[in-house]
């Protein structure tokens, strides 16, 4: 169990280096989260200082990935050793974990989640400096990631326009309890169960009760106005789009936004550029993301194994130690310009976990797959690029160095990959507006015109009326008064009935002298 008591709990306002608009830019306060998703999330801030607006960022202190000029130790920022804990279990122990040993490790996760943001909002919120600084800036709106802390908070508590920007929550709980989007489990699975929307009946059984113990979940122990400070979110980017997802239905303040941060290539730095058009059979790019760095040494050196044997050069993006089967075909990394090498007329696959940024990189540029998943949504991006015939997806704990080299030979020498790869590509590139540029949009729209005429009608109901119970209520009583009435009317009537016709016998058996 993590010790939160070392968390820095008192957060600061950081301003990472965005110039002040003019007076007709908005002022906007950002809630990024970690990660993958402070790269998703700054591509979309960058385009919003780029069209003149103010800018501000609010982290706690020791963030791990947001950068700004801090002497604080980063290493105190528990949030890293207690994802990791979370990532090591994914990765190396539920495969072999029963279904309640899953389910168990989740809920903790959760919880433990729910304790940190706790603190973490309270830290913020009772930071009565902080707080004055925030009122006194004026701001015009609060975009926020649902993974980082307080930002609904601090948005109902300065009064102001609240837009999220996420991939999924656990089981679409935030999006269907709090964002009232009607996402029917029989044909949208619960998140991120890698299903499609043609749902077998054991998988739709499954749907059923992840969503069914999500919201259970989510309601106990939870005060109801948590939902109802989320719910106040006036739009919702959705960072997945129609290339890869299956239609739904959806409330007019869900925007699907998926591959905002995908962009035409740089020119690699010079080394790199002369190592890629060396490579005669061309360049196979392998990265498990920016929070995995390294592996066991076992699933190492089955990686390494297997691309010393495609004739292809590798870049691989890696921090460990360097495995000893490594090929002299293969070049290690600690980071590599991901999108920039996606984008290279050499690169032929793209092996990766699976996360939402790379794959669509991945297919922005029309790069086969073959996919790793390691945790959280990962197997659902890679299941959905699998059944669209982009990619091959490989399990990370059994496969084994031939297996892996298959799979890169497979999506490299077959051509229906590449050309599943590409079709998916047209699709997402085939719209009216890039993907950053309708993302910036909306949130121009809510700086201009609010959004309170998208909310559905149902944020003002209560549960019971929302789901009509108090209408079948009525009716169920309507229907048992109204049986009722027609029991007691058919008994009275045969009643009735019967005794006119006693009487009516009575009388014909009396004799005619007896009158």
């Amino acid at each position: 169990w993590i010790s939160f008591r070392s968390l820095l709990l008192v957060s600061v306002l950081v301003l990472v280096g965005f110039l002040v608009g003019p007076a007709s830019g908005g002022n906007i306060l950002v809630f990024p989260g970690e990660f993958s998703h402070w790269l998703n999330m700054k591509s979309l801030v960058e385009e919003l200082h780029r069209r003149n607006h103010s800018i501000s960022i609010i982290v706690p202190t020791g963030s791990p990935s947001v950068p700004y000029n801090s002497t604080q130790r980063r290493d105190r920022f528990n949030f890293i050793s207690f994802l990791e804990e979370f990532m090591h279990f994914s990765m190396y122990e539920s495969a072999g974990a029963s279904l309640w040993t899953k389910v168990s490790v989740g809920f903790s996760w959760l919880r433990r989640s729910l304790v940190m943001q706790k603190q973490t909002c309270n830290g913020l919120v009772r930071n009565a400096a902080l707080m004055s600084r925030l009122r006194d800036a004026k701001f015009d709106l609060v975009l926020w990631d649902p993974m980082s802390h307080c930002g609904e908070v601090v948005a109902q508590l300065l009064q102001l326009p609240l837009v999220a920007s996420l991939r999924f929550t656990f089981g679409a709980v935030i999006e269907r309890h709090c964002g009232h989007a009607h996402l029917p489990p029989s044909y949208v699975p619960s998140s991120p169960l890698p299903y499609s929307d043609v749902m077998t009946f054991g998988e739709r059984t499954t749907s059923l009760l992840i969503n069914l113990l999500m919201f259970l979940w989510s309601c106990s122990g939870q005060s109801t106005t948590v939902c109802e400070t989320i719910g106040r979110t006036d739009l919702w980017l959705i960072r997945t789009y129609w290339d890869i997802e299956s239609p739904r239905p959806l409330p007019p303040n869900f925007r699907y936004v998926g591959g905002l941060h995908c962009k035409p290539a740089n020119p690699l730095p010079k080394d790199l550029e002369e190592f890629v058009t060396s490579a005669d059979s061309g360049v196979v790019v392998v990265t498990f993301g920016s929070m995995v760095n390294n592996l066991t040494t076992e699933r190492a050196e089955v990686i390494a194994t297997a691309l010393a044997q495609i004739p292809q050069k590798v870049i691989w993006r890696y921090s460990g130690p360097t495995p000893r089967s490594l090929g002299p075909n293969t070049k290690l990394l600690h980071w590599i310009p991901q999108n920039d090498l996606l984008g290279h007329p050499q690169t032929r696959a793209f092996v990766a976990h699976g996360g939402t940024n790379g794959l669509y990189e991945s297919l922005f540029h029309g790069v086969p797959i073959v996919g790793i998943p390691l945790f959280g949504d990962q197997s659902d991006n890679l299941a959905r690029v699998s059944r669209r015939g982009g990619g091959v997806v490989l399990d990370f704990n059994s496969m084994t160095s031939q297996e892996m080299t298959s799979a890169i030979n497979e999506v490299i020498n077959n051509p229906s990959y590449k050309q599943s790869i590409l079709r998916a590509s047209a699709v997402h590139r085939d719209r009216p507006l890039t993907a950053l540029q309708e993302a910036a949009f909306w949130v121009e729209f809510v700086l201009r015109n609010g959004a309170s005429h998208l909310r559905l009608a149902s944020y003002e109901l209560n549960w019971f009326q929302y789901y009509s119970l108090d209408v079948a209520a009525f009716l169920l009583v309507g229907a048992l008064l109204f049986c009722c009435w027609r029991f007691s009317d058919c008994v009275m009537t045969s009643c009735l009935r019967v005794d006119s016709e006693t009487h009516f016998t009575v009388d014909l058996l009396i004799p005619q002298n007896f009158i």
